[in-house]
């Protein structure tokens, strides 16, 4: 093979470019970030990630630090959170729109990561008619909440 049908069969059959594991673990990410609302299971971030369920989720967890689940439960929880700062919904309607779908295990996942209640979270804001608007990357410089581990023993901690 020589001449132009050779350079055809290479350019057909050249092999892929390798793509670090690191890559297909931001696609998951952005998949959770994007549809956050939804009812997205580890499985199918690690569909999106190509990967199985278990090398996914060790993968993701070495890669950032938290297993995926932990992270979107974060995600949610923030977007939450935005929601009882900028409007005047329910908590129960704000649980529904972030993808949640029981009020009591949001209320405990939202006292744990933030330390009070969602009502009582929302207590320490203005209400959401008279809120200045704040661009949002300032919004989410000073408002993430800081990385807590789920399973902390609330208890344990001096008052």
């Amino acid at each position: 093979m020589s001449g132009q049908g050779a350079d055809d069969w290479k350019a057909k059959f050249a092999p892929i470019a390798f793509v670090p594991p690191a890559r297909h673990l931001l696609r998951a990410k952005d998949l959770a970030d994007a549809r956050y609302a939804e009812p997205v299971a580890v499985q199918d971030m690690a569909a999106a990630a190509g990967l199985s369920k278990a090398h996914f989720s060790r993968e993701f967890r070495r890669a950032f630090g938290e297993s995926p689940h932990a992270y979107l439960l974060t995600r949610r929880l923030e977007r939450a959170g935005a929601l009882l700062r900028g409007t005047d919904h329910s908590v129960a309607e704000i649980c529904l729109d972030v993808g949640l779908t029981s009020v009591g295990s949001f209320t405990t996942s939202f006292t744990r990561l933030y330390g009070c209640s969602p009502t009582a979270y929302r207590a320490t804001f203005p209400p959401a008619a008279t809120w200045a608007m704040v661009p949002a990357c300032v919004l989410h410089a000073n408002l993430r909440p800081q990385n807590r581990t789920f399973r902390e023993d609330s208890a344990a901690e001096p008052n």
